[in-house]
């Protein structure tokens, strides 16, 4: 059983250090059945078992009564989905679906649509959010200095505030790190100097050598009185960590949670995951990026290659943005719901921070209908007259972003996208390349990364905007995930942006239409019939 053990801290060990939970998958199918795993796998069986008896005694007469009244069905939800603000490629999917299979798609597509399992999460989040709307507000200066710099970025901050509350802020320091190993060092310094609070909240969190190091850190600072949270998503007790993790990290005084932990029942809620990383530290500074807290992230271990991640450290009046979002996110769960305590972790940044440019770290999130991920994204590439560069692990894309791509190219925009060259999930990359040619009869030049997998997610564009966050190019982060990123203008990282990304693409193979699928006609075909169903994935 995976437990907390207390270690002596060499070059090698770290004081707190946790077995590694991971072993418990190779001891075969015995451990398995037997874990909390095995043990969701079978509720979730005997639900499908009790569906399917009822389905059995009663589906004749369903099935009749639908038959009798397929018409009317089919033309309701056609309406409803003609109506619905969802994607056109999400709804030609679900189209497909119900033709194929009447009955059961009609079904199915009603279940998702009545929110079973995260009403309650969207409410509470809704007023958590209306609460909290007025804390950070808009310095009238920085948005007029802004207006005055550049109008498209200045537009982009009036949607965010508009519609997230996310303010634009001057004087807020930033530093871009290239690969996640550089970004741990910083991390761990920061984390040392903290004397107030120190806030993570990340989407995976696994044992093991980077974790082992930050753990250290976290339970001295938790043993000194530092107010220490961590939150991470619940997808990671099926994987990465025992279900009691937080009762045990409790014991060193550090406050721990799972966002919307995986539970034993049948619902569409599973889809909306925590995939955001942050770490706020006093007030002060805040981390944002692509690197989880797991070892493949710092090349520690080896999975896929190379792994290239992203991120960057901000200092000055930007990281309350950050903080607010940790908050809101922490507070939902909570049973008082309480916001009234939420200034006295705002405003506590450094005032005589002075740089260049403009930051505007905002969130997304899958339970309202603004789509803020995917609108950033479009307004660089629509307003791009130089270049665009991205990297991103996924590529599905819907039909507003795919056409902004091929529009912007065929205007004489250099658009490039830097994708894995070694896959983490065969099936994703197999539906990623189903985009490729049509991309690359526009003029897109795609490469894939020759040492291994790219998981940043990072757009740069005419040497004056860049984005760097945890938003994928694919449904999941556009439409079920919620996300966190960092709009910058003219601050002083991009060239340390823009140089990475060049010697990214220098590392990475440019892929022609021929060497699409290297002859693997299985991958084509599976990427091909994949996409009739991505935006159900």
């Amino acid at each position: 059983m995976s437990r907390i053990r207390k270690k002596k801290n060499d070059n090698n060990t770290h004081e707190y250090t946790e077995l590694r939970v991971a072993s418990k998958w190779r001891k075969g199918v015995f451990s398995v059945l037997f874990s909390r795993l095995g043990f969701f796998i079978i509720l979730l069986l005997l639900q499908g078992a009790v569906i399917l008896l009822i389905w059995l005694i009663f589906g004749s007469v369903i099935e009749r009564y639908y038959l009798d009244q397929q018409i009317f069905f089919e033309l309701v939800v056609l309406l409803l989905l003609y109506n619905s603000p969802m994607d056109s490629s999400a709804k030609l999917s679900w189209m497909l679906l119900i033709s194929t299979f009447p009955m059961l798609g009609t079904i199915f597509y009603i279940w998702t649509q009545v929110e079973l399992g995260h009403r309650r999460l969207k409410r509470d989040l809704t007023k958590i959010n209306y609460e909290t709307a007025g804390l950070l507000e808009q310095d009238q200066k920085a948005i007029d200095d802004l207006q005055k710099e550049n109008a498209d970025s200045a537009a982009i901050s009036n949607y965010l505030y508009k519609v997230g509350h996310y303010p634009v802020y001057e004087n807020t320091s930033v530093e871009y790190f290239p690969l996640g190993e550089i970004k741990l060092p910083h991390m761990l310094e920061e984390i040392e100097k903290a004397e107030k609070f120190i806030f993570l909240e990340y989407f995976i969190v696994e044992e093991g050598h980077m974790w082992g190091k930050i753990l250290d850190l976290l339970a001295k600072k938790a043993k000194a009185g530092v107010d220490v949270r961590v939150m991470y998503d619940g997808t990671c007790a099926l994987s990465t960590l025992p279900y009691k993790y937080p009762k045990m990290l409790e014991k060193y005084g550090i406050k721990c949670k799972m966002w919307e932990p995986i539970k034993p029942v049948i619902t569409s809620s599973y889809n909306y995951r925590d995939h955001r990383k942050i770490l706020v530290i006093d007030g002060k500074v805040g981390f944002c990026g692509g690197v989880n807290l797991a070892d493949e992230y710092i090349n520690e271990i080896n999975r896929f290659g190379h792994w290239k991640d992203t991120a960057i450290m901000i200092k000055g009046a930007a990281v309350d943005s950050l903080t607010l979002m940790f908050l809101q996110m922490w507070t939902v769960s909570e049973k008082d719901k309480s916001t009234d305590n939420f200034t006295n972790y705002l405003g506590l940044y450094d005032k005589d921070i002075k740089a260049k440019g403009y930051m505007m770290p905002y969130g997304d999130s899958p339970l309202n209908d603004h789509k803020i991920a995917e609108r950033v994204y479009m307004d660089i590439i629509n307003k791009a007259k130089d270049y665009v560069y991205i990297t991103t692990p996924y590529l599905i894309l819907d039909d507003p972003l795919r056409v902004a791509l091929r529009y912007a190219a065929e205007r004489g925009v250099d658009v490039r996208l830097v994708l894995p060259g070694i896959p983490d999930k065969n099936a994703i990359w197999a539906l990623s390349k189903s985009h490729y040619k049509n991309l690359m009869d526009a003029g897109v030049k795609v490469y894939e990364y020759d040492p291994g997998f790219i998981h940043s997610k990072v757009f740069i564009s005419d040497d004056i905007k860049a984005v760097v966050g945890t938003i994928n190019l694919d449904y999941r982060s556009l439409y079920h995930h919620f996300e966190c990123a960092v709009y910058m203008h003219g601050t002083s990282c991009l060239p340390d942006i823009k140089a990475d990304m060049l010697d990214t693409i220098e590392k990475s193979r440019l892929v022609v239409p021929a060497k699409i699928y290297n002859g693997k006609t299985m991958l084509n075909l599976k990427g091909h019939l994949l996409k009739l169903v991505a935006p159900l994935l």
